[in-house]
């Protein structure tokens, strides 16, 4: 596999030598190196709980295992795993919801539950405070801001990884935003 300068493989690199018998752990293992963190956090800020976090992590590394070597590559990489982690991000959010009968709409303090119980949680600081204020806003509204206000990604990725027209999510997005102002505000 040739890297750029930082030693990193390219998206389309990591593709080729994945589809490679002699070079597929390899490349799969330079992959997971690439993108675990951010997928990871992408997934924490959702389920906030790190143990959940990374069961669904591995859950979608080995999705990502299993069909990257049929991945048509019409989108880019990073949508592609954006998605598959999103997926499993809120298939596994529907199972504790049924299994847990806890409703995860922004009404319920099922998040903000989990929040409090971090072992580094403290009130007083604002990062918590934003935290606390994100957890009470709807599912979707959730995974927008999180997407664009952590990630920054774009409207017409993000677009991709959702499946949602750019300007829903800007809507979407919008509305979660003065959500979360009013909620600082008023704390």
């Amino acid at each position: 596999m040739a890297a750029n300068n930082s030693d990193i493989p390219s998206d389309q690199e990591l593709i080729a030598s994945f589809r490679n018998d002699r070079t597929k752990t390899a490349a799969f293992t330079a992959l997971v190196k690439k993108y675990q963190e951010r997928l990871y956090w992408h997934i924490r800020r959702m389920v906030i709980d790190h143990t959940d976090t990374d069961d669904i992590l591995q859950n979608v590394f080995v999705k990502v295992w299993r069909y990257l070597e049929s991945f048509r590559e019409d989108a880019n990489l990073y949508t592609w795993l954006y998605r598959i982690a999103t997926n499993e991000t809120l298939n596994w959010l529907e199972v504790q919801k049924r299994f847990k009968s806890v409703s995860m709409s922004g009404q319920d303090d099922y998040y903000e539950n989990k929040l409090i119980a971090q072992r580094d949680y403290d009130p007083s600081k604002i990062e918590w405070q934003l935290q606390k204020a994100i957890a009470q806003l709807p599912e979707k509204q959730k995974l927008v801001f999180n997407l664009r206000y952590y990630d920054e990604m774009p409207y017409d990725e993000m677009s991709a990884v959702l499946g949602t027209s750019a300007g829903a999510l800007k809507a979407s997005y919008h509305h979660a935003v003065k959500k979360v102002e009013e909620c600082l505000l008023n704390r």
